[in-house]
C-alpha cells in the first residue's frame, strides 16, 4: 500500500464513473506518439478549409464550421514549439470538448485507438529533470512503445478558452 499518489489516482475522474477509462486515442506529432482521453473526443474529420482569425496566437489556426457548428482549430504542431509542416491527406483534425468548449486539434495523424491499464501509467518526469511535461498528464506504456499521455484540461490556458468562448460569442451574434 502507497502512501503517494498512485498512477491509478492520476486519471480519477470524481465526476462519475468513467466507462472509458483506460481508453486512449493515439496521434503522432512528428515523430512522437501522443494520446488523448478518449472521453473527451467527440469526432475526428479531414482537413478542411479554415477561416483565418486576426488577433490570436499562431498556433490557432482559425475556425471551421462543422454541419452549423463553429469549432476553433489549433495546430498542435506549432502548440508544442515544432516546425511547422504541410498538411497530407493524413493530417486531421480530432474535435475534442475540453471545459465545455468544442475545439478542434490538427494532429499529423490518428494513429489508433489504444487500452492502457493504470498499472502502465506512470506520472510524467519531475520538472526539475528540465523535461517540459506541463500537458504531460503521464506516460503510457504499451508493448515496447512510449506513449505520451496529454492532459486535455491544460492544452488550453485560461487565456485561450476566454479567446474561444468570444469566438463563439461573436458568431452567435451574428447570426
Amino acid at each position: 500500500m502507497r502512501s503517494e499518489t498512485s498512477e491509478a489516482d492520476i486519471f480519477k475522474d470524481d465526476t462519475q464513473e468513467d466507462t472509458q477509462k483506460g481508453r486512449f486515442l493515439s496521434l503522432s506529432l512528428s515523430e512522437e506518439v501522443f494520446a488523448l482521453e478518449i472521453k473527451y473526443v467527440t469526432e475526428i474529420v479531414g482537413v478542411q478549409p479554415i477561416t483565418p482569425i486576426p488577433e490570436v496566437p499562431d498556433y490557432v489556426k482559425g475556425i471551421i464550421n462543422l454541419r452549423g457548428k463553429i469549432i476553433p482549430v489549433i495546430d498542435m504542431r506549432l502548440k508544442f514549439k515544432k516546425p511547422s509542416t504541410e498538411y497530407t491527406d493524413r493530417t486531421c483534425i480530432i474535435v475534442v470538448d475540453i471545459e465545455q468548449v468544442s475545439v478542434g486539434l490538427i494532429v499529423d495523424n490518428v494513429v489508433e485507438v489504444v487500452s492502457i491499464p493504470d498499472k502502465d501509467i506512470v506520472p510524467p518526469p519531475d520538472y526539475r529533470t528540465g523535461i517540459q511535461n506541463r500537458y504531460i498528464k503521464g506516460i503510457g506504456m504499451v508493448e515496447t512503445k512510449v506513449i505520451l499521455l496529454l492532459d486535455c484540461k491544460k492544452i488550453l490556458s485560461k487565456d485561450d478558452i476566454e479567446d474561444v468562448l468570444e469566438i463563439q460569442k461573436v458568431r452567435g451574434d451574428l447570426l
